[in-house]
């Protein structure tokens, strides 16, 4: 298989990385990225083989859309007309396919993926949705592009891409978050701040590997936590009396509210 990488940023990389790093060959990769230092680092890297652009690229059986959703309009261009057949993956969040269908002058072998950057350290989730014109061998070629950078889950429709992109596209800076004020409440109490950071950081890794290995629902997991009248009864009260529940309900939501409007934004034009 054939691949073109359309930008070589932290995703695009990331990408290329995890295939590299399972044995995928660098021969069979090209990645096009305007930026002399990101072709430099990508070379030096990974081996594969680097463009500044598009136009007269190899042929490829998978072309890999990884720019900024804005640029992507201008970017595709050089592309056309891709060949019958060409598989496009797009990782650009909010770009519909019928929008990028449009752009590539009616080519609908498309697939749309939504990573996360946990895949920057092979560890993310992607979501996909591929309309009916991809058929399963192309379904499959776009499960193993982004399972070389954590786990993938089809939907499907494209429209659950947007409240994938507010769980678990925008999900890790909500972890991020609840992280800063959980090590933030610890320093304030008189822990050291490296102290601090590393109970802080080892709690959310173990508790999310124990949720994974016991496969049990997560208020079950939080009930054999809780003793009555004990602490973490206390501080769990503490977040149901303020809401917080509800509260990052209304957050995520909001996320999926302006992936809608960004998708509306994106393929005007």
């Amino acid at each position: 298989m054939k691949l073109l990488f359309l930008g070589g940023g932290n995703m695009g990389a990331a990408i290329v990385g995890g295939l590299v790093a399972r044995g995928f060959a660098r021969a069979d990769i090209t990645v096009v990225e305007p930026d002399p230092a990101g072709r430099e680092s990508l070379a030096a890297r990974f081996g594969v083989a680097v463009r500044e652009s598009a136009a007269g690229a190899p042929a490829a059986d998978v072309i890999v859309l990884a720019v900024k959703p804005q640029q992507m309009r201008e970017a595709v261009k050089p592309l056309l007309p891709v060949a019958p057949g060409t598989l496009v993956v797009s990782i650009a969040a909010g770009i519909r396919l019928a929008d990028l269908s449009r752009w590539l002058g009616g080519h609908d072998a498309l697939v749309r993926a939504m990573p996360n950057t946990p895949a920057l350290v092979h560890a993310g989730v992607t979501g996909l949705y591929a309309p009916p014109a991809v058929d399963e061998a192309g379904r499959r070629s776009a499960t193993e592009l982004l399972a070389a950078v954590g786990e993938v889950v089809w939907l499907p429709r494209e429209e659950d891409l947007d409240a994938v992109t507010a769980v678990s596209g925008s999900g890790p800076a909500y972890v991020f978050y609840f992280l800063e004020a959980v090590e933030q409440a610890g320093r304030e109490m008189g822990i050291a701040p490296g102290a601090a950071r590393t109970l802080a950081l080892a709690t959310f890794a173990g508790a999310a590997k124990l949720a994974r290995e016991r496969a049990e629902d997560p208020a079950v997991l939080r009930a054999q936590v809780t003793s009555k009248g004990g602490t973490t009864e206390r501080a769990l009260a503490t977040m149901e009396a303020a809401g917080l529940k509800a509260r990052i309900g209304e957050a995520v939501k909001a996320a999926a509210a302006r992936s809608r409007e960004l998708g509306d934004e994106f393929g005007r034009g």
